[in-house]
Protein backbone atom coordinates (compact mmCIF):
# COMPACT_ATOMS: atom_id res chain seq x y z
CA UNK A 1 0.00 0.00 0.00
CA UNK A 2 2.96 2.67 0.85
CA UNK A 3 4.81 1.76 -2.84
CA UNK A 4 1.05 2.63 -4.16
CA UNK A 5 0.88 6.45 -2.36
CA UNK A 6 4.59 6.80 -3.48
CA UNK A 7 3.94 6.51 -6.90
CA UNK A 8 3.27 8.99 -9.05
CA UNK A 9 1.03 8.95 -12.13
CA UNK A 10 3.11 10.41 -14.89
CA UNK A 11 1.09 12.34 -18.16
CA UNK A 12 2.14 13.60 -21.33
CA UNK A 13 1.38 17.77 -20.76
CA UNK A 14 0.69 17.59 -24.63
CA UNK A 15 -2.03 14.67 -23.99
CA UNK A 16 -5.87 16.04 -23.35
CA UNK A 17 -6.77 14.86 -20.14
CA UNK A 18 -10.10 17.27 -19.99
CA UNK A 19 -12.52 18.08 -22.22
CA UNK A 20 -15.72 20.61 -22.54
CA UNK A 21 -18.06 19.56 -25.32
CA UNK A 22 -19.37 22.55 -27.46
CA UNK A 23 -23.23 22.12 -25.78
CA UNK A 24 -21.21 22.37 -22.31
CA UNK A 25 -21.96 25.60 -20.02
CA UNK A 26 -19.32 26.27 -17.20
CA UNK A 27 -18.84 29.24 -14.85
CA UNK A 28 -15.99 29.13 -12.01
CA UNK A 29 -12.69 28.33 -11.62
CA UNK A 30 -10.77 25.63 -13.09
CA UNK A 31 -7.12 23.96 -13.15
CA UNK A 32 -5.92 21.26 -14.52
CA UNK A 33 -2.65 18.92 -15.46
CA UNK A 34 -2.52 18.22 -18.88
CA UNK A 35 -4.15 19.16 -21.96
CA UNK A 36 -7.50 20.77 -21.60
CA UNK A 37 -9.51 21.17 -24.96
CA UNK A 38 -12.91 23.81 -24.65
CA UNK A 39 -15.31 23.66 -26.93
CA UNK A 40 -18.55 24.81 -24.99
CA UNK A 41 -18.53 28.07 -23.23
CA UNK A 42 -16.83 28.85 -19.89
CA UNK A 43 -17.18 31.66 -17.65
CA UNK A 44 -14.33 32.44 -14.47
CA UNK A 45 -10.68 32.33 -13.86
CA UNK A 46 -8.35 29.05 -15.54
CA UNK A 47 -5.19 28.27 -14.18
CA UNK A 48 -2.79 25.91 -15.32
CA UNK A 49 1.23 25.03 -16.30
CA UNK A 50 0.05 23.29 -18.68
CA UNK A 51 -1.68 23.55 -22.32
CA UNK A 52 -4.98 24.93 -23.15
CA UNK A 53 -6.96 24.86 -26.36
CA UNK A 54 -9.69 26.60 -27.15
CA UNK A 55 -11.43 25.22 -30.17
CA UNK A 56 -13.45 26.32 -33.06
CA UNK A 57 -16.89 26.26 -30.85
CA UNK A 58 -15.24 27.71 -27.44
CA UNK A 59 -16.00 30.83 -25.90
CA UNK A 60 -14.17 32.10 -22.97
CA UNK A 61 -14.80 35.13 -20.40
CA UNK A 62 -11.47 34.17 -18.29
CA UNK A 63 -8.39 35.75 -16.69
CA UNK A 64 -6.44 32.93 -17.59
CA UNK A 65 -2.89 31.54 -16.20
CA UNK A 66 -1.38 28.87 -18.54
CA UNK A 67 1.50 27.10 -19.99
CA UNK A 68 0.22 27.34 -24.00
CA UNK A 69 -2.47 28.85 -25.06
CA UNK A 70 -3.95 27.86 -28.65
CA UNK A 71 -7.04 29.89 -29.54
CA UNK A 72 -9.14 28.32 -32.35
CA UNK A 73 -12.30 30.41 -30.77
CA UNK A 74 -13.39 32.96 -28.61
CA UNK A 75 -11.46 34.40 -25.33
CA UNK A 76 -12.16 37.42 -23.65
CA UNK A 77 -10.02 38.67 -20.93
CA UNK A 78 -6.61 38.79 -19.38
CA UNK A 79 -4.22 36.35 -20.88
CA UNK A 80 -0.97 35.35 -19.50
CA UNK A 81 1.05 32.09 -20.91
CA UNK A 82 4.66 31.24 -19.34
CA UNK A 83 5.18 29.71 -22.85
CA UNK A 84 3.42 30.92 -25.73
CA UNK A 85 0.11 32.48 -27.12
CA UNK A 86 -1.04 30.41 -30.60
CA UNK A 87 -4.20 32.22 -31.97
CA UNK A 88 -5.20 30.35 -35.37
CA UNK A 89 -7.06 32.19 -38.08
CA UNK A 90 -10.18 31.48 -36.79
CA UNK A 91 -8.99 32.79 -33.11
CA UNK A 92 -10.67 36.05 -31.76
CA UNK A 93 -9.19 37.20 -28.77
CA UNK A 94 -10.57 40.47 -26.52
CA UNK A 95 -8.17 41.71 -24.10
CA UNK A 96 -4.72 41.78 -22.62
CA UNK A 97 -2.04 39.41 -23.70
CA UNK A 98 1.26 38.76 -21.84
CA UNK A 99 3.61 35.89 -22.76
CA UNK A 100 7.22 35.19 -24.60
CA UNK A 101 5.85 34.12 -27.85
CA UNK A 102 3.00 35.20 -29.41
CA UNK A 103 1.79 33.82 -32.81
CA UNK A 104 -0.87 35.37 -34.96
CA UNK A 105 -2.22 33.65 -37.98
CA UNK A 106 -3.56 35.63 -40.79
CA UNK A 107 -7.32 35.86 -40.24
CA UNK A 108 -7.15 36.17 -36.58
CA UNK A 109 -8.75 38.80 -34.55
CA UNK A 110 -6.85 40.47 -31.91
CA UNK A 111 -8.10 43.64 -29.98
CA UNK A 112 -5.19 43.47 -27.22
CA UNK A 113 -3.01 45.02 -25.47
CA UNK A 114 -0.18 42.92 -26.13
CA UNK A 115 3.16 42.39 -23.91
CA UNK A 116 5.98 40.03 -25.03
CA UNK A 117 8.57 39.22 -22.07
CA UNK A 118 10.26 36.33 -20.99
CA UNK A 119 9.72 36.69 -17.25
CA UNK A 120 5.32 37.20 -16.11
CA UNK A 121 5.30 38.76 -13.30
CA UNK A 122 2.55 37.84 -11.09
CA UNK A 123 0.40 40.01 -9.80
CA UNK A 124 2.03 41.00 -6.09
CA UNK A 125 -0.87 42.73 -4.42
CA UNK A 126 -4.59 43.27 -5.37
CA UNK A 127 -3.62 46.64 -6.49
CA UNK A 128 -1.45 45.61 -9.13
CA UNK A 129 -3.86 42.80 -10.28
CA UNK A 130 -6.35 45.23 -10.73
CA UNK A 131 -4.51 47.51 -12.51
CA UNK A 132 -3.78 44.92 -15.20
CA UNK A 133 -7.37 43.88 -15.58
CA UNK A 134 -8.08 47.62 -16.05
CA UNK A 135 -5.98 47.36 -19.46
CA UNK A 136 -8.67 45.45 -20.60
CA UNK A 137 -11.01 47.50 -23.65
CA UNK A 138 -14.25 48.14 -21.84
CA UNK A 139 -16.98 50.25 -24.14
CA UNK A 140 -16.01 53.20 -22.45
CA UNK A 141 -12.26 53.22 -23.48
CA UNK A 142 -13.50 52.12 -26.96
CA UNK A 143 -15.17 55.51 -27.34
CA UNK A 144 -12.73 57.61 -26.36
CA UNK A 145 -10.18 56.17 -29.19
CA UNK A 146 -13.06 56.42 -31.40
CA UNK A 147 -13.37 60.24 -32.26
CA UNK A 148 -15.97 61.30 -35.42
CA UNK A 149 -14.43 64.44 -37.06
CA UNK A 150 -16.94 67.65 -36.70
CA UNK A 151 -15.92 70.74 -38.44
CA UNK A 152 -16.15 73.88 -36.45
CA UNK A 153 -17.97 76.84 -37.40
CA UNK A 154 -15.28 78.50 -38.80
CA UNK A 155 -14.05 75.45 -40.69
CA UNK A 156 -17.79 75.38 -42.30
CA UNK A 157 -17.72 78.98 -43.26
CA UNK A 158 -14.17 78.40 -45.27
CA UNK A 159 -15.91 75.48 -46.48
CA UNK A 160 -18.78 77.54 -47.84
CA UNK A 161 -16.27 80.18 -49.02
CA UNK A 162 -14.31 77.44 -51.23
CA UNK A 163 -16.59 76.14 -52.92
CA UNK A 164 -20.37 78.28 -53.29
CA UNK A 165 -22.91 76.61 -55.19
CA UNK A 166 -23.79 77.70 -58.61
CA UNK A 167 -26.45 76.92 -60.74
CA UNK A 168 -24.96 74.41 -62.93
CA UNK A 169 -24.28 72.33 -59.50
CA UNK A 170 -28.29 72.48 -59.20
CA UNK A 171 -30.31 69.73 -60.56
CA UNK A 172 -33.64 69.86 -61.88
CA UNK A 173 -35.82 67.66 -60.58
CA UNK A 174 -38.79 68.98 -62.33
CA UNK A 175 -39.30 66.31 -64.74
Amino acid sequence: MKEMKEKKKAFDENQITGFFDKETKMKGDLSFKGAFHIDGHFIGKINSESVLIIGDDGKVEADIHVGHLIVNGEIKGNVQAKERVEIHSTGRVIGTVVTPTLVVEEGAFLESTCQTTDTIPPPTSEKEAAEVESLSPTPEKKADKEKVFSPTPEEDAVEDEVSPSTPEDEVDTDF
